[in-house]
């Protein structure tokens, strides 16, 4: 059953409370144009970045049912977008999915959640690791932040870098099967304390960056708002270099409106001020082609 409008098959886990995974890609997606359908990988109380004793629910048993579900209505998607995979299991039943489809192939994109400020997430593991560098091959772009892209390379994460050492990275994680690589929170070689966005694309080999101004505030699920604005400008038919810089420039709108409220960060960016912003004329802002 095809969409009037471009339809997403988000899969992701669903925090009750707290602006990550499924509570920033549906209004995000939604204001872009896009249908979002959701497949939670897991329910939690709140999501886990500063909040402690949440409530988990792994929703593995449920994927399977819902996928069928939707195979019997004959639903078809313009695009997968997968995010948290709460165990190997949930890869399997998702890569599953993904082969299942019999026309044209949707646009994959891979948000490969593993872990962030060099270390994983209490909740993956080097098994986690392994299947992930498995699942990425059905990928179109990925977008690991630096520390996945160091597991996933099974490299030393430093904080010490280079241009050329991330381009040998990006073309590296594009040998592992997506054509286009992301890689987020990488470290400005050239200004300290501010991170870039760098990215490749195979199939023309050009190298892109985007500059992110350092704002000294830390608030969970920008890695999600900023792949699910990613995603929203590809559909809207925007380039890379152009959708990247529109992540990354609400990002830092986001961040900016949040910084100069007196509440708990851990709570996540303030969203609702700033998700009309998505609707305004595109502008190019500081893309660099890196030769």
């Amino acid at each position: 059953m095809k969409s009037l409008v471009n339809r997403v098959a988000a899969i992701h886990d669903l925090s009750c409370f707290g602006r990550t995974s499924l509570a920033v890609v549906i209004p995000i997606l939604s204001t872009m144009g896009v249908q979002v359908c959701s497949l939670p990988t897991a329910l939690l109380s709140t999501h886990t970045g500063g909040f402690k004793d949440y409530h988990f629910v792994d929703l593995t048993e449920h994927l399977k049912a819902t996928i069928k579900h939707w195979q019997k209505l004959g639903l078809e998607f313009d695009c997968y977008y997968s995010g948290f995979l709460g165990s190997p299991q949930q890869v399997d039943i998702i890569s599953e999915f993904m082969d299942s489809y019999t026309g044209e192939k949707p646009l994959t994109v891979i948000d490969p959640v593993l872990g962030d400020d060099g270390k994983l997430y209490k909740t993956m593991d080097e098994n986690m690791v392994i299947k992930m560098r498995k699942f990425i091959s059905k990928a179109n772009i990925i977008t690991p932040n630096f520390t996945e892209a160091a597991y996933l390379l099974n490299e030393k994460f430093s904080a010490d870098t280079s241009v050329k050492k991330i381009k040998e990275w990006l073309v590296r994680l594009s040998e592992m099967g997506p054509e286009t690589v992301i890689i987020t929170s990488v470290p400005d070689c050239k200004v300290a304390k501010n991170t870039c966005v760098m990215a490749y694309d195979r199939l023309t080999g050009r190298f892109w960056k985007v500059s992110c101004v350092y704002i000294p505030a830390f608030y969970p699920g920008t890695g999600d708002t900023f792949t699910s604005v990613v995603v929203g400008s590809i559909l809207q038919g925007d380039s890379l270099p152009i959708a990247i810089d529109r992540a990354v420039q609400f990002i830092t709108t986001a961040i900016r409106a949040s910084y100069g409220y007196d509440y708990p960060r851990r709570e996540g960016i303030l969203l609702e001020r700033v998700l009309s912003s998505l609707n305004m004329p595109v502008v190019a802002g500081s893309y660099e082609l890196i030769e």
